[in-house]
């Protein structure tokens, strides 16, 4: 079977030379395989690193484009990608990622052994580890610091997900439900998954396939990332709620009581009533102890032990936080985010129009 590869970047300059050397390792036949390289508009060195790649593998495989994304989010560069993909499957790999030699290989088996959609373990990665980044990658990696999604820990044997990260697609599933939304930013595999399955396909989890994705470098860098998570998860709530899950709302709900709570126990020093105090106090000990809990699970089956893991409980909270804000934030917006589709979606068909006169 015949592969396109798929990565689209955006100013990865720094990550996505290597990258490209493991793409240029993979053990599946270069002469079955089609790279295909989709700039988001960088305005650092990306693009040439890609059309660099191009001119010194070309003749080694199908075929390698170099593409420019023109619409505004990954939804439309991913998009781009498959378009202008010919193989008979198509997989993609975010540029923040690494990938093991036998990447292709394993999903092709995958799908040759009868499976439509496919995909593996995405662990975390550390770049240049310190001991205060190796705190943040176990706040990443720890169930209580980023989700139960199946695909962020290695599993054993095979089961079906509801969403993969990596995916290898055989090309018909886009054939018959379609592309990704892009009227969506970061929950665009979730809405698209949620038709793969709708449409009676299933999403195949194997423990024989696994990459790598980097995680942020610093606590701020990973804040403005739950923020921007969580701030979908509110928008997408009006353009597919059914396929988002109640556990993407635990730390939504955790701000809403926390916000709740403490306006009452405002209101109980304005009107001097200390049982008002309670329900904020009951939340804030209830959370301290599952906090301090995880963080003691985290720090016992880490590998190595040092003294920026006490700071865990409070990255925790503050990760929380980020999250449910931005949920919150993502609500709140749902109104103009529906105006700017609307108003996106007039301008399209008037392009059309004019295209067809």
């Amino acid at each position: 079977m015949t592969v396109s590869l798929c990565i689209i970047a955006r100013n990865e300059e720094k990550v996505v030379s290597g990258l490209l050397e493991q793409v240029r390792n993979q053990t599946y036949p270069k002469d079955k395989t089609e790279i295909v390289l989709v700039d988001s508009s960088s305005s650092d060195d990306t693009k040439n690193i890609f059309e660099r790649f191009s001119n010194e593998n070309k003749s080694d495989y199908i075929n390698i484009q170099v593409l420019t994304n023109s619409g505004e989010n990954q939804a439309s560069g991913w998009n781009t990608a498959i378009k202008n993909a010919a193989g008979d499957i198509i997989i993609r790999v975010d540029a923040h990622a690494e990938i093991p030699q036998n990447f292709i290989e394993k999903n092709v088996e995958v799908i040759e052994s009868g499976e439509d959609v496919c995909g593996g373990a995405r662990p975390n990665k550390i770049d240049d580890p310190t001991p205060f980044k190796e705190m943040l990658f176990l706040a990443e990696s720890s169930m209580f610091g980023s989700s139960i999604a199946g695909y962020r820990r290695k599993s054993e044997g095979k089961k079906y997900v509801s969403s993969i990260f990596h995916g290898a697609y055989k090309r018909e599933v886009f054939d018959k439900v379609g592309l990704f939304n892009e009227d969506l930013g970061r929950t665009e595999d979730n809405e698209l998954h949620y038709r793969i399955t709708k449409a009676g396909y299933k999403i195949c989890q194997s423990d024989e396939i696994i990459s790598y994705q980097h995680i942020r470098n610093s606590l701020s860098g990973m804040i403005k990332q739950k923020f921007g998570n969580g701030k979908w998860i509110g928008l997408t709530l009006c353009v597919c709620y059914q396929c988002l899950s109640s556990f993407h709302f635990v730390p939504f709900m955790f701000v809403m009581f926390l916000i709740l709570s403490g306006a009452v126990a405002i209101a109980g020093v304005v009107f001097n009533m200390s049982w008002m105090f309670m329900p904020f106090f009951l939340l804030i000990s209830l959370y301290g102890l599952a906090d301090l809990f995880m963080t003691l699970v985290a720090i016992l089956t880490a590998p190595k032990k040092h003294i920026f893991q006490i700071f865990l409980p409070i990255v925790f909270f503050i990760l929380h936080i980020s999250y449910g804000i931005g949920t919150l934030v993502g609500i709140i917006e749902i109104p103009f985010f529906k105006l700017r589709i609307i108003s996106k979606r007039r301008a399209s068909n008037g392009t059309a129009d004019n295209d067809n006169r």
